[in-house]
């Protein structure tokens, strides 16, 4: 007892003595930790980079850098099915995998990592609540604003942004022209081509445009105006604060990205207090509306079970998510598309057939029986949300007590588990030769029948399960009739000498060097650039 009081006395002697021992003491903890992760933790004994074994740090690089989703495919590639990407996330690369994680009937909940991912300081989304129960009371509430009847009272509007979009395609405005170094900007050969138009750009000013007249009740107008134009950048780095700050939680739980990631905090702060500022414009406005857009349905609808509605604060967290999911993730899809169909001008050639033998006049382009019946249209949508799906990373779940059998490996509880999508849409096992834009795969005519089923199997651009977005069918009447009409009206090709934007290829890290694969960049979304296209009116 001599021996401790003696030396806790020279210890707390002075302060260089207590600032040694304080830091002794951290590292012996820190070391304690690293041993734990590397020799005990139930992951242990899978492989993985080592850096990103002992420290979320590592992830949250790749999250920072825009490619966290090619690192899971880069884990994957080296080291098989199963990959420890974190000091407690699993990743895995199978189909059955993500049936057994994201399914109906799973033993997990969503991980931790959705708690950066607040509405606002009072309330979680339906995209970010965690609790089960919470979940389902907000999904059920939204179903209203998604059901058929909704969608076919709010076509019109969504048909009237198209004609819009399709409106500006062949002037000879440079609007929607980007520089870039040593490329000029010189019209296509040939008489009557449109300036080049970058469909990365216009791809978003159209999904929010939509958005806004569905959920507000209100276009943006960012097609003819630059006025709100900003709003599709600050979405992007809202989503990218989140990305990061849910991958790292100690960066999001201690305010850490205002000092590290400065620009993007400030951008997703501009961004909330821009979302806010509409939900109160519309909230004004009550259910004494002309339409009955989602807000509308937000605001009338009640949970049949609990009798409830959403709070103020519910109003906005959901309204976040509107702006984001229905806009971010649906412009994604739409730019992939238009890249691939301009590098591949014999999928194009096809699919300009199909849509021109369908239909006798544009405005018969409209959701129904005769656009359904485009079956190549639809199977061109799928794949290039397959090659570049518009959240290509993993959405970790973490497994509830009880645990959870992965393709025959016992996951305990308390373990973070996810299939990352892009990983798994390229998976050879699934999609042979999976960098090949093909979209005769989706076809049972051109492909045998369990190809076809095994692709089904392991495609996840909206998630699955439960927890599958909620948006879905009008994300396909969104980019279905988008991509008919200006099929119709417009011959399109990739304007001569700037095929490298949103290519792969030069001097590229390993996973965005090959010239045919649409870039994104990972920010939970995607932020993307180009393909540059020019359009002549065939009227």
């Amino acid at each position: 007892m001599t021996f401790l009081a003696t030396t806790l006395s020279t210890i707390f002697a002075s302060p260089f003595s207590l600032l040694a021992f304080a830091m002794g003491s951290l590292l012996l903890y820190v070391a304690l930790v690293i041993l734990y992760r590397l020799t005990i933790h139930p992951l242990a004994k899978y492989p993985g980079p080592f850096l990103a074994k002992i420290t979320d740090v590592y992830m949250a690089y790749h999250a920072w850098k825009g490619d966290r989703h090619l690192e899971f495919w880069r884990g994957h590639e080296k080291y098989g099915s199963f990959v420890r990407l974190g000091p407690n996330l699993l990743s895995v690369n199978t189909n059955t995998a993500l049936k057994t994680i994201y399914g109906f009937k799973a033993n997990v909940r969503k991980s931790d990592f959705y708690t950066a991912f607040p509405a606002n300081k009072n309330t979680f989304n339906v995209h970010s609540s965690i609790d089960k129960a919470a979940h389902a009371r907000k999904r059920r509430v939204l179903s209203h604003a998604f059901s058929d009847a909704a969608m076919k009272s709010m076509e019109k509007f969504v048909v009237d942004k198209i004609r819009i979009f399709c409106g500006v395609l062949g002037k000879e405005s440079k609007d929607h022209v980007i520089k870039f170094a040593g490329q000029g900007q010189e019209k296509g050969e040939g008489k009557g081509w449109s300036e080049p138009k970058n469909m990365a750009l216009l791809s978003d000013y159209l999904a929010f445009d939509v958005m806004g007249e569905l959920a507000f009740g209100k276009s943006f107008d960012m097609i003819e105006s630059s006025r709100n134009r900003f709003a599709s950048q600050l979405v992007g780095m809202a989503a990218h604060r989140h990305l990061i700050c849910g991958t790292h939680l100690t960066i999001h739980n201690y305010h850490l990205d205002k000092i590290f990631f400065r620009k993007i905090a400030a951008s997703r702060a501009q961004y909330m207090a821009y979302s806010r500022s509409q939900v109160m414009e519309r909230t004004k406005l009550g259910l004494d509306v002309d339409r009955k857009d989602f807000f509308y349905y937000l605001l009338h609808a009640k949970d049949p079970e609990t009798g409830k509605g959403f709070s103020k604060d519910e109003l906005w967290g959901e309204s976040n998510l509107l702006i984001i999911a229905g806009s971010d993730t649906t412009s994604t899809a739409l730019a992939s598309a238009f890249f691939y169909l301009v590098h591949n001008s014999h999928v194009l050639e096809t699919l300009i057939k199909e849509i021109r033998e369908t239909f006798e006049d544009v405005e018969e382009i409209v959701h129904g029986a005769k656009l359904s019946s485009c079956h190549f249209l639809k199977a061109c949508i799928d794949e290039a949300m397959r090659m570049s799906p518009p959240v290509g990373g993993g959405l970790p779940r973490r497994v509830l007590p009880g645990g959870i059998t992965i393709d025959g490996h016992d996951i305990p509880a308390n373990v973070d588990v996810c299939v990352p999508h892009y990983t798994l849409h390229h998976n050879p096992s699934y999609y042979p030769d999976p960098f090949t834009y093909d979209s005769n795969r989706w076809l049972e005519e051109k492909t045998p029948k369990h190809q076809v089923d095994v692709a089904h199997s392991a495609f996840c651009p909206f998630s699955v399960g439960p927890r599958g977005c909620i948006g879905k069918g009008l994300a396909y009447v969104e980019l279905t009739t988008t991509l008919a009409r200006v099929l119709y009206l417009y011959d399109m090709k990739l304007a001569e000498g700037m095929d490298v934007v949103g290519a792969g290829g030069g001097e590229a890290e390993f996973g965005r060097h090959r010239r045919g694969e649409y870039q994104l960049k990972d920010t939970f979304t995607s932020m993307k650039d180009g393909p540059m296209v020019e359009f002549r009116s065939r009227f």
